[in-house]
Order: structure tokens, then sequence, then C-alpha cells
């Protein structure tokens, strides 16, 4: 079986070993969908590029529908990613987004879905980056699986070390604010690879569309872990 099968198969196995990444609740919470494929014609380039009014604008969506959080952007050709010289490149941007983001209030708590370890963290402060990021190292019955949470609040890094042994549901960070998150409205970036390399308290979240096989060999689907799909 390749990875994304052993991984299936382990999370179906052992669903008592599997957590929660925030607290959600499927009977009662309500999840708006984001698009930010070219299919929003919504959001500007202005829009976009102004920090607050794209807050309001995806506080607007969430509020009008009580919704608690908002979701989406596994595999998602995005168009946001204009905003920010970061994903530009001279033969083709990166516009891919690798993980689930899931918007709410910046305070929200992050929890880990999966006992393990610090891998690596760091502050990756640069207009449309993560943020402070923390990497988790998980041990799956002999599959190893990494765990990336971007755009936290400073305040999570706090007392970190590689090597530390965190629990199932441990309350590893909570969702930072505008002003140390990367310059996005406050959310969670979560996403899975099998593979890292010499990464250390960093891992692209966004790729090119045209990598995209290869891509998602090394990165399965978030909602494997986040039952957000219904």
């Amino acid at each position: 079986m390749n990875n994304h099968q052993l991984l299936k198969q382990y999370l179906l196995n052992h669903p008592e070993y599997v957590g929660k990444v925030v607290d959600y609740n499927p009977s009662t919470d309500r999840l708006f969908p984001f698009d930010f494929t070219a299919a929003n014609t919504e959001l500007t380039i202005a829009d976009l590029a102004d920090t607050e009014r794209f807050s309001n604008w995806v506080n607007a969506k969430l509020s009008v529908g009580n919704y608690k959080y908002g979701i989406g952007g596994y595999m998602e050709h995005r168009t946001i990613y204009g905003r920010s010289n970061l994903f530009s490149g001279e033969e083709e941007p990166r516009r891919l987004h690798l993980g689930v983001d899931i918007w709410a209030p910046a305070g929200t708590p992050v929890y880990t879905p999966l006992a393990g370890k610090i891998h690596s963290f760091q502050d990756n402060n640069n207009f449309g980056d993560y943020g402070p990021t923390i990497i988790l190292e998980h041990d799956l019955d002999g599959l190893k699986l990494y765990s990336l949470y971007g755009h936290l609040n400073r305040e999570s890094l706090a007392d970190l070390h590689p090597g530390k042994s965190i629990s199932l549901n441990q309350q590893i960070a909570t969702f930072g604010n505008v002003d140390e998150n990367g310059s996005w409205p406050p959310h969670l970036h979560f996403q899975l690879m099998f593979d890292i390399g010499d990464c250390r308290g960093d891992y692209p979240g966004v790729g090119r569309f045209s990598k995209q096989a290869q891509l998602m060999e090394n990165i399965p689907d978030p909602d494997l872990i986040l039952h957000f799909k219904q």
C-alpha cells in the first residue's frame, strides 16, 4: 500500500487516536465554504491588498449566517495570493493551496488531532506568510506523518523545543491576529505531509498548479482528520 492508503487504514482502524484541530460540533456548528478561486468576483485586488477590508469581508460572510468557521482550500487554485510577492515566480506563480484554512476570530484555540512531538517551529514574519508556525511529527504504527499549523499567535511558540511530546487533543496554539499572523484575516492553515525533507518551522502551503499531481502524492487531504465535509 502507498502512504495515502496506509494513512486511511490507520485512521479507520484507530478512531480513538484521532482528535480535533478546533472545537467543532457537526450537529450544531455551521461551516461556510469559502471560494478563493477566480470564480469569486466579490473580492477585488484592492480588497485583498488591504488586510482590514479583506478581514471585514470574511467576517461579514461568517456573521450573516451565524457560521462558526469558514473553511476551504485543499488543492484550490486561488487568486488571492497575488496580494503578496511571496508567491510570485518568474516561470509560474504559486497559486495552488495545499492545506485547509479554518477562518475564525483571533484567539480561537488550536488542538493537535494526533499524539506526537514538536518537530520544529518558527515565526515566518513576512507579509502574506504563515507568521508563527508549528510543525508536529507523528508516528502512526510506523507511518511518519507531519502536521503544520500556520498563522498562530506568537505566544504559541513559547516554551517549545524540538522533541517535546504533545498529547492527543492538547491545545498547542491559538489563532493569531492580523499584526502577527502574516497580515491575514485570522485563520488557521492546517496541512498534512508525509515528507518535509530538511524544512524546519516552515513548509510550502502554496504550490504551482502545474505540479498538482506530484504535490498530492506527498500532501493528503486534511479532511481525513477534520471531517468537515458532510
